[in-house]
């Protein structure tokens, strides 16, 4: 086995390098890359130098792209008493800027999430964007949020006038959809709310990020029905909402589907009384013309008439094998008394998988509008004034997670609003009787409620009336273990428990044995040992919603045993002050695979052997 020294890691640059190794590991020698030989092996796909490419530039994208490279200085610290059920729950809200907390979660939530969210600034002009500052982005982080200083600083308006407009959106934008790719699924699917600002800029940096062969659709969503005659120009009544696949070579069929209305059941009917149930009707042609598919231009038997009718202006749609077929099967429908010119197929219902297929309209009969978000809103805090501008309807959300979710999905939002995507995963959860999950995180930006002073506070506690309505309307019909479905808890985003390392610059003997008495420990003093678990977890790749027990076995220490069916093995840790021989011996029970941390003041140099004998050690 072995002993290592548990530090702060970030490896998002180090992970790509790892799957660029995998698919061409002779351009690499001693952990470098060889630019001759991995030119050599691209070969034509490689652009001549000095050629110009297709793409979007904008000024700050490098330094954007390095953003998203930066390791965070920061961890997420429990808010016990904040949530609902935190004990049980795998949901999770976390306040913070959405840069770090995704770079926090890359470990633990790496190939884990099925769908994506978010509803970002539209760069309107009067959107606030995050003032991200590349050296330090936590302590910029903590100075805008009144950790630091008093000032409780607001965000940076994008006014048109500012300069620079778009580029500021892109800065915004670049890092963290980067960061975010890395946590969907092969099969994941990410969706984006924007506007006519900043549409076409998305589009291009998903074809950048995603690849443009990952396009699956844009949405349009009509957000209102009615004109607004006191503006100039035209009465825009929709938005958009920007899909793509992490990798639409592993998207099930069974995705993108949507679970069929009312409506479109009563479409079936069966009025020749057929075994095979209720059937609807379609259109027996294909889309060429008779003459471009000769082998489709073939006669076909009306049944009373007895004649021959050949294709008109288009092809039939079979091949003549295997229309004889769907005569043999009675799969053709000439009217109820034989009436129809030409042949109509049967479809039936029960043969139809997985859904129906999604259409790029969102009407707002069916999904809401602007005003339906509103009155979602309303009918949790109360018909007063308004606690958040412009939220998305819950309907909304539904049918993006109908399209692109699975009973036991995990969710992300990291633009989280007032929390409508925690409001509709409950929702729908309840109606398919679902035990989907979320990761929310919003930024505790200020508003002018004295009652909730940050959108984030409003957030936390629309999840918390979204709890109490359903437990309020739980029917027996929700066959769901409720502890779990209906909770939260609530993490922030704080600086890390590990010291941060000042290299040494000045030639000062003195200054130099300052630094290593500084880092005698590495831990930051006054540390609790709840939050430095979780900066644990997250370390070692733990999801923050993992199984933690106390464990019998060692009876003279505080040990805690953690679990997650993500993870292959188990973790092991205990911070106490001192671990007992007792305690050293009762490792007996850990498999090979096993971590077990602690601090390494706790052990002697004999305990760390004997410990690194039987699982893998890593000491604090």
């Amino acid at each position: 086995m072995s002993i290592e020294k548990l530090r702060p890691t970030f490896t998002f640059t180090e992970d790509r390098l790892r799957e660029l190794q995998a698919v061409i590991p002779e351009a690499f020698a001693d952990g470098k890359i060889n630019w001759d030989v991995l030119r050599e092996a691209l070969g034509e796909h490689l652009e001549e130098e000095n050629q110009e490419h297709f793409g979007l530039s904008w000024p700050g994208k490098r330094e954007a792209r390095r953003l998203a490279a930066m390791p965070s200085k920061g961890t997420l610290v429990p808010q016990p008493g904040e949530g609902i059920n935190e004990e049980n729950t795998h949901n999770l809200f976390i306040e913070g800027d959405n840069l770090e907390v995704l770079k926090l979660l890359q470990k633990s939530y790496a190939g884990k999430v099925k769908m994506i969210y978010i509803d970002p600034p539209y760069n309107t002009g009067n959107d606030f964007v995050y003032p991200d500052d590349y050296s330090e982005p936590l302590e910029s982080y903590l100075k805008r949020t009144g950790q630091i200083d008093e000032a409780g600083h607001l965000l940076t308006t994008n006014s048109q006038t500012s300069g620079r407009y778009h580029s500021n959106w892109l800065n915004l934008i670049y890092p963290r959809l980067l960061l975010a790719r890395t946590l969907l699924n092969e099969d994941g699917v990410i969706f984006v709310s924007i506007d006519d600002n900043e549409v076409h800029n998305l589009r291009l940096l998903f074809d950048e990020i995603f690849g443009a062969e990952n396009f699956i659709a844009q949405f349009i969503w009509e957000k209102k029905y009615t004109t607004s005659n006191n503006i100039s120009g035209v009465s825009g009544v929709h938005e958009y909402i920007t899909c793509y696949g992490k990798n639409l070579g592993f998207l099930d069929n069974s995705i993108l589907r949507l679970p069929y209305t009312d409506k479109a059941r009563a479409r079936y009917s069966n009025p020749d009384n057929d075994f095979r149930g209720d059937w609807m009707d379609v259109s027996y042609h294909g889309p060429k013309s008779p003459r471009e598919r000769p082998n489709l231009n073939y006669p076909i038997i009306h049944p009373k008439t007895k004649k021959e009718i050949y294709p008109l202006e288009k092809s039939w749609a079979y091949e003549r094998s295997v229309h004889e077929q769907h005569v043999n099967e009675n799969r053709l429908w000439w009217g109820k008394e034989f009436t129809y010119s030409e042949p109509r197929l049967k479809k039936f219902i029960n043969e139809i998988q997985g859904g129906l297929i999604p259409r790029t309209l969102l009407p707002y009969e069916e999904v809401g509008g602007t005003a339906t978000g509103r009155d979602d809103l309303r009918k949790l805090f109360g018909e007063g004034e308004a606690v958040f501008d412009n939220p998305k309807p819950v309907n909304l959300i539904i049918k993006l997670l109908q399209m692109s979710t699975l009973k036991n999905s995990l969710i992300l939002d990291f633009f989280a609003g007032s929390g409508t995507t925690a409001q509709a995963i409950f929702e729908i959860n309840k109606k398919d009787e679902g035990n989907r999950h979320f990761v929310l995180v919003q930024l505790p930006e200020l508003t002018e409620n004295k009652t909730y002073p940050t959108i984030a506070e409003i957030c936390k506690e629309r999840i918390r009336r979204t709890i109490r309505k359903l437990q309020t309307e739980r029917t027996n019909q929700m066959n769901l273990n409720t502890e779990e479905y209906l909770g939260f808890k609530v993490l922030r985003l704080d600086r890390s428990h590990f010291k941060d390392w000042q290299p040494y610059t000045e030639n000062d003997p003195a200054q130099l044995g300052t630094l290593f008495d500084h880092f005698e420990t590495p831990l930051v003093e006054n540390w609790q040992k709840q939050a430095l678990l979780t900066e644990i977890l997250l370390l070692q790749g733990f999801p923050l919603d993992a199984t933690m027990l106390p464990c019998a076995s060692f009876l003279e220490n505080d040990v805690l045993g953690i679990w997650h069916d993500f993870c292959a093995h188990s973790l092991y840790v205990c911070l106490d002050e001192k671990i007992s021989a007792a305690s050293v011996e009762a490792v007996n029970i850990l498999r090979p695979q096993d971590v077990f941390v602690c601090l390494d003041s706790a052990l002697s140099d004999e305990a760390k052997l004997h410990l690194s004998d039987r699982c893998n050690l890593k000491v604090i």
